[in-house]
């Protein structure tokens, strides 16, 4: 039975018209058509990446619910890969359903204080205790986790190595008491970022991902799926911002000018060009795990957005100054396309910080990617313990 017959087969057992949302998804999840490239009984069908097309048209045009991706993209893009490749069969089996059915939501907690652009400086410890470990520490830019069940954790449990070999990755249970999140209030006026506290936050080694001391390999997984997810996402022509803008252009020709409409036409065709190269990294995903190029991809849609949104801005001039609410809120998700012009123009500013710097994008890029010489690093070697904080 290829794909599109066992998604037919799915919808005539649980018509979308008549099944409870969750119970449908769990549904779609035991099918194997979740993620048709994962294996079997893990939400997949060991089927090539492309064929999840099919089952999504189909499924789309039967009216199914999804899972709504936008809340729990950092589940999907980047704790469900890592999972999948380094986890073991317990820790596959009970995470990735919840994960994909949304009924688990999970945020990241990498960043920190003094370790963020140089993540593999962090100071948050890990240290043993019996069958588990006690961790301590700080993180921040933590994107949902006031909405969160799990996150996915680095911490440093081997003080004495160098930075990049003290680090494991752990599963941590944002419910835990020692757990604490405070809001980050942004420049639009939402706090979806916050700052994680750690304290006394007890894991069992069981939650630890990969071996003691591998983090950082781990971790490598997870950053170049969060840039490929980033910037790689899926697209119709004119998706996304610069649909909105040609929107915009086309239906109030009093705002045109000659130089507005230079930018709008080099802006479409920058986003042709980074749409069909995400097209193209997203057949090179079906070969393997995403590489650094997706570091590109994603630095590439930082500068469009921020481009595009300062755009719109400036073509709908006094119109584009205003602002409808500056009310604190905790959303669960971003929309660039439900909101106002001035908005967009704010958060794209978050764009070339969340996900990787831009800054140390060009580095990946150059080093990882072009094979250019490496900046020189005085502090590769030395242990952690031993640097400058």
């Amino acid at each position: 039975m290829d794909v599109l017959e066992r998604t037919r087969a799915l919808l005539a057992e649980h018509d979308p018209a008549g099944t409870d949302r969750l119970d449908f998804l769990r549904a779609r999840f035991d099918a194997g058509l979740a993620w048709v490239h994962f294996p079997p009984g893990l939400g997949g069908l060991g089927a090539p990446r492309s064929e999840q097309a099919v089952v999504d048209a189909e499924l789309a045009a039967a009216r199914a619910p999804d899972n709504d991706p936008r809340r729990i993209g950092i589940g999907l893009g980047m704790a469900a890969p890592t999972i999948l490749r380094y986890g073991t069969e317990e820790q596959k089996q009970r995470f990735l359903r919840p994960l994909w059915t949304g009924e688990e939501v999970w945020c990241q907690l990498f960043s920190e204080p003094g370790a963020g652009s140089d993540l593999a400086a962090l100071g948050t410890r890990a240290v043993r205790d019996g069958d588990g470990w006690v961790v301590d520490g700080q993180k921040v830019w933590t994107s949902i986790a006031h909405a969160a069940r799990w996150a996915i954790l680095i911490a440093r449990t081997d003080p004495d190595l160098p930075k990049h070999r003290g680090i494991s990755y752990f599963v941590c249970d944002m419910t835990d008491p020692g757990v604490e999140v405070r809001p980050l209030r942004q420049l639009t006026g939402e706090a979806e970022f916050n700052e994680v506290f750690l304290t006394g936050v007890r894991i069992p080694d069981t939650h630890r991902i990969g071996a003691v001391g591998e983090g950082w390999q781990v971790a490598q997984t997870t950053l170049n799926n969060e840039r490929v997810a980033i910037g790689g996402q899926a697209t119709p022509r004119e998706g996304g911002l610069i649909g909105v803008v040609a929107d915009t252009w086309r239906a109030r020709p009093e705002l045109r000018t000659h130089e507005l409409h230079q930018r709008l036409l080099k802006g479409w065709l920058d986003a042709e060009v980074i749409r069909q190269t995400g097209e193209r990294l997203r057949q090179q995903l079906t070969s393997g795990q995403p590489g650094p190029e997706g570091a590109a991809m994603k630095l590439a849609f930082a500068r469009l957005a921020q481009e595009l949104s300062g755009l719109e801005v400036e073509l709908l001039g006094e119109e584009g100054l205003g602002y409808d609410d500056w009310t604190m809120t905790r959303p669960e998700v971003v929309d660039f396309t439900g909101r106002e012009a001035g908005y967009r123009y704010l958060r794209a500013k978050g764009n070339s910080i969340e996900g990787g710097s831009s800054e140390i994008l060009r580095n990946v890029i150059a080093e990882r990617v072009l094979g250019l010489p490496a900046e020189p690093r005085t502090d590769k070697d030395l242990p952690w313990k031993e640097l400058p904080r």
